[in-house]
């Protein structure tokens, strides 16, 4: 039997390896690859009449595009430090303090990760607008206030904001296992509050170096804020200008791959720099003595001054965006200037007409199927580096965590564009691949965007099973199935469901792929509030939205609800361990 398992795990391993690699490589990169290297080489697809040429840099590098360029290199750095310090002040007051409403905070944390940047993009634009909320309903006229948001500062904001929940998970991880030996002996030495303080930090600079590397990665490549802040308030930025040279006719490929080469290395030397401030330094600061830090009540002044500070972030990352949005959503017609212009009737429109609620539709259908498609093939792509880890590590495992780290990096922008030449190309009429245009090409393009992100949500959980609980199961009598369900799946129950559940909301509301690989006349949400804001049809685009986030809270809740009531007591006390 024994050597029948082993059989078994090998025919997987074949199975799961390189199938697998070859498989998302295809999938992910082939198409990107494609687009990518017409920047270089126009004329091997049709773009141009030079085999090699940079002139496509040259072009991305002057102009509006460089412009738009060195403004996205510059709020993404501010994006990022802003983030970092955010972050890192929430993971420390969270993780070392007990502040009131703790818990509060943390889901708050959480709202700011699921809510698209767009959301909270068209929030300040409502609000500011001259013929926003705060005109129409309290009679401000906030010009000052209109310069800020509308411009360099309101893009930074926007993005550090957003950011701040990447910063929070990637120094809270540090903060949870750091030690208070340190702080202690710098206690007795005489060292002060802001002096421990600065010993801490030092201890947290892993940390931080992740935190300033992925917010700089995810503010460089957003495209919502690019298309709604950035656009309204005339303020370039890459992500949007790529967009433009592709969608727009005649179509700039050469130039759009040139944006996203650079893009990507702004990226790379974003990694590079977090490597090499933390390389040749040891911060190995736990060992086997090191005692766990415990909560220390704030009173007093300590205490309000917390409680200040993170009542200011909060409302300005999440209460007035949403109060934007919302109001916006409940005023008539834009003009009315008195609190009596609130009304349902946007509201009403959204349910009772086909044609705005066919979006909302749509986009759920492909949330849920690309939600689940990518938890089957994140367990299967999880597993399998789980299983190939250490000294046994293979060539299609390396191969393969490779390209799911490459893809998590590339710009969805990039992405979608890649997917529009490749499969436009009159080589996939010659094969009979007719993707594109169609509902399925938007489907795969979601799907590929999902399956990196899932796949290493998932490594963590799969990493701490050892194969020994199966063999078990099965020299018992277990089958297949029956050994996983009784093995794995309680251990990794709540791993899968929050995979799923973020997988769903991110693509529910996904802008940069859905708004260039939609087929015409099925259009998902996030396009259609979009196209109704641009219209100045501000009212129902903003309904359709505050719907759709009720929508996805609905989900998170009945999907928690469903897991608390189904899944058996004894999956609960495992994750209660």
């Amino acid at each position: 039997m024994k050597a029948g398992l082993r059989r078994g795990g090998r025919a997987v391993s074949l199975l799961g390896g390189p199938l697998a690699a070859v498989a998302v490589g295809l999938i992910l990169l082939a198409p990107v690859a494609g687009f990518l290297l017409v920047a270089i080489s126009p004329r091997a697809f049709g773009q141009g009449s030079s085999w090699f040429s940079l002139a496509s840099f040259h072009s991305a590098l002057s102009g509006t595009m460089s412009q738009a360029l060195l403004n996205t290199a510059l709020t993404g750095v501010g994006a990022a430090v802003l983030a970092a310090v955010i972050g890192t002040a929430l993971a420390l007051l969270l993780g070392r303090t007990k502040v009131l409403g703790g818990g509060v905070w943390r889901l708050g944390i959480w709202a700011l990760l699921l809510a698209p940047s767009y959301l909270e993009a068209l929030g300040w634009t409502r609000l500011v607008e001259p013929d926003g909320v705060l005109v129409q309903i309290f009679g401000i006229n906030a010009g000052w206030l209109r310069s800020v948001v509308m411009g360099p500062v309101g893009v930074i904001w926007v993005l550090g904001s957003r950011g701040v929940p990447f910063a929070f998970l990637a120094v809270s991880g540090v903060v949870a296992g750091l030690g208070r030996d340190f702080e202690d002996a710098a206690r007795v030495h005489g060292a002060g509050t802001w002096s421990r303080l600065r010993i801490t930090i030092g201890m947290l600079a892993p940390g931080l170096w992740a935190a300033l590397a992925i917010v700089f990665a995810e503010a460089i490549s957003d495209y919502g804020v690019a298309a709604t802040l950035g656009a309204d308030a005339r303020f370039p930025l890459a992500t949007f200008s790529l967009a433009a040279a592709v969608t727009n006719f005649p179509a700039d490929y050469p130039t759009a791959a040139a944006v996203g080469w650079l893009l990507m290395l702004l990226v790379v030397f974003a990694m590079l720099a977090q490597r090499a401030a933390t390389r040749g330094r040891s911060y190995a600061v736990l060992s086997g003595r090191t005692r766990p830090v415990s909560q220390v009540p704030l009173r007093g002044r300590r205490s309000a001054a917390a409680l200040a500070g993170l009542g200011v972030f909060f409302l300005l990352a999440l209460g007035v965006p949403t109060l934007g949005v919302v109001s916006a959503s409940m005023l008539g017609q834009f003009g009315a200037l008195s609190a009596r212009s609130f009304t349902l009737d946007n509201y009403r429109q959204v349910f009772q007409q086909s044609s705005l609620l066919a979006p909302v539709m749509l986009s759920l259908r492909l949330a849920v199927i690309t939600a689940t498609v990518a938890l089957i093939g994140g367990v299967l792509v999880a597993r399998f580096l789980a299983r190939s880890g250490g000294k046994g590590r293979g060539k299609a495992a390396g191969v393969l965590d490779l390209l799911m780290l490459g893809a998590v990096a590339l710009p969805s922008i990039v992405l979608g564009a890649g997917y529009i030449f490749t499969y436009n190309l009159p080589l996939m009429n010659t094969l009979g691949i007719h993707l594109y245009g169609t509902l399925t090409l938007l489907t795969i393009g979601l799907l590929a965007g999902a399956l990196p992100a899932a796949s290493r949500l998932l490594v963590g959980s799969f990493s701490q099973l050892q194969d020994s609980m199966l063999a078990a199961a099965r020299v018992h009598g277990a089958g297949t199935a029956r050994a996983w369900s009784t093995t794995v799946l309680p251990l990794v129950s709540r791993g899968l469901l929050w995979t799923w559940l973020l997988t769903f909301a991110d693509r529910f509301l996904e802008l940069p792929l859905a708004s260039m690989l939609y087929p015409p006349g099925q259009q998902p949400l996030s396009v259609g509030v979009t196209k109704l804001i641009v219209n100045y049809d501000f009212g129902v685009g903003t309904a359709s939205l505050v719907v759709a986030c009720a929508g996805i809270l609905l989900v998170i809740g009945l999907g928690l609800a469903l897991f608390r009531l189904l899944a058996p007591a004894g999956w609960h006390r495992l994750e209660q361990r």
